[in-house]
């Protein structure tokens, strides 16, 4: 009996001191299994996104036209195209040898002026007109039912109050236009419009031709 009583205290104490062993373990995973959460935290606070500064240029206005440099630009444009349909017209209708030389130069440069007035029209975004107008076409219609000498007479006075009133306006926007790119365009055309001013007064007036005065404003 008292065997079975030893027997029985000993497993007893085995039991205990296995229980007792076994209780440190318990806070030691508590931690490791704890550990790990920091991590997340962390990561979420420099998750946070950063605007990126994408700032749109600013297009400085591609046309800056003061009105009287688009009015220059307009009527150069509707004249230009002008001159050569009527220096086309001088080439079948006229009668006179310098007339129709004259027309076929009209023809020539123009066609040269506007073709640099359309490049200029491009870079500045703007757009010509492709008619010649009303004062033009009327000066057109009159020439249209005319031939031989009266219309020799008629386009040589139209020619010289035409380049009269071009002169005038191109010596203007070369002194005082505002568009530097404009002024630079009527500054290189003035020399060839003061030749054909020249020349119409020539033909208009053969004795007094040379005793005209020939424009040479300076831009």
């Amino acid at each position: 009996m008292s065997n079975f009583k030893i027997l029985s205290t000993g497993i007893v104490a085995i039991a205990l001191s296995l229980a007792t062993g076994c209780t440190p373990t318990t806070p030691h995973d508590q931690n490791t299994s704890e550990a790990p959460s920091a991590v997340p935290v962390q990561r979420t606070e420099t998750a946070s996104p950063t605007p990126s500064p994408t700032a749109s240029p600013t297009s400085s206005g591609q046309n800056n036209f003061s009105s009287s440099d688009r009015k220059f630009v307009t009527d150069a444009a509707q004249d230009g195209l002008a001159e050569v349909q009527l220096g086309q017209l001088a080439l079948q209708r006229g009668t006179n040898d310098a007339v129709k030389q004259f027309g076929q130069r009209m023809v020539q440069d123009h066609t040269q002026v506007n073709n640099q007035l359309k490049q200029l029209a491009t870079q500045k975004s703007v757009t010509l007109p492709t008619t010649i107008g009303r004062t033009n076409q009327q000066a057109l219609r009159r020439l249209s039912a005319l031939s031989g000498a009266k219309f020799d007479r008629l386009y040589i006075n139209e020619m010289l109050q035409g380049h009269e009133k071009d002169v005038s306006a191109f010596q203007k926007e070369a002194q005082k236009g505002q568009d530097p790119d404009v002024k630079a365009f009527a500054a290189q055309a003035l020399p060839t419009l003061q030749e054909h001013l020249q020349q119409v007064r020539a033909i208009a007036n053969p004795g007094s031709s040379t005793s005209t005065p020939t424009p040479t404003t300076t831009p």
